[in-house]
């Protein structure tokens, strides 16, 4: 079975998705993925819709949302490979703490909501009001990066390979790690509940591959994930791109399990729900499809 599968964009945490398919795990299982490249963060829905492609990956927070506006939303999660959050709050501080976030040059991820709205529930809980803290959050991570290196910030928030840049230029250091607060489903598959349907062996026989790459992520290198996601990043530099996905695995950000973490769901649902994005609590049942999980290798 060939099966369309477009990215959400293209990011170093997302290694195992590349991984998987440069490894030969679904043709193992026997099925052909054409990996199909996206535009920007999130346009792989409108294809699912119309039927354009079959599977993308993404935020089940994107699920949560189509679900708190209509309850009979055809989308559906299942396959959780990034179990943690990826970012990190980076900048020159000999001491941090995120109380000190509402007096300091700040900038967050203008690119995707999650990061923010993950790190607002993180001040919630801290007992800092997210609406004391003044940020910049309509400018590139890379912009941010700039602004860092030459002093206009203290702190940004950014993904890889921003923390491992830093840290080579003195630039900054990482603050605060969000994969610190424990499981938050970040990323897994998206499809519709008719294209599980149709492609229920499929996506069962893809469950299997990754699954089999889960296993293989904690039982080999950071350097053997480079050479095999390398051709992904042709603009990371090999070291930057191997410490990147160091610190990665170190912080167990990838899943063990692809069958999704309730635990985990239901922190990203939080997070959405106190951030004003969501108005209902979402429903585990209701978002993630529960009968794609065949045996594991």
């Amino acid at each position: 079975m060939r099966i369309k599968l477009k990215e959400n964009f293209r990011a170093i945490f997302y290694a195992p998705y590349y991984a998987t398919q440069a490894l030969g795990f679904y043709d193992r299982e026997g099925v052909e993925v054409e990996l199909i490249n996206s535009n920007a963060p999130g346009d792989a829905i409108a294809g699912l819709i119309d039927g354009s492609v079959d599977l993308t990956w993404g935020g089940p927070m994107r699920v949560m949302m189509a679900h708190d506006r209509d309850p009979n939303s055809p989308l559906i999660s299942f396959g959780e490979v990034v179990s943690r959050d990826p970012f990190f709050l980076i900048g020159k501080r000999k001491t941090f703490q995120l109380a000190d976030l509402a007096h300091l040059r700040f900038a967050s991820v203008a690119e995707v909501p999650t990061p923010w709205l993950c790190l607002q529930h993180d001040l919630r809980e801290a007992g800092i009001a997210p609406e004391t803290v003044k940020r910049i959050s309509n400018r590139l991570m890379s912009d941010n990066y700039m602004a860092l290196r030459q002093d206009e910030l203290d702190v940004m928030q950014a993904f890889e390979p921003f923390a491992s840049m830093a840290e080579q230029d003195g630039a900054g250091d990482v603050l605060y790690a969000g994969n610190s607060r424990g499981p938050t489903v970040y990323t897994a598959f998206i499809a519709t509940r008719d294209g599980v349907s149709r492609h229920r062996d499929t996506f069962a026989a893809m469950m299997r591959a990754l699954a089999a790459m889960e296993l293989w992520l904690y039982s080999h290198s950071a350097d053997e994930l480079t050479e095999a996601t390398a051709s992904f990043f042709p603009q990371v530099p090999k070291d930057l791109l191997t410490l990147s996905l160091q610190r990665y695995r170190d912080a167990g950000l990838w899943a063990r399990n692809p069958v999704m973490s309730r635990q985990g769901f239901d922190r990203l649902g939080q997070s959405f729900l106190s951030g004003g994005s969501l108005a209902h609590p979402p429903v585990y049942e209701e978002c993630v499809e529960q009968n794609l999980n065949g045996p594991h290798p």
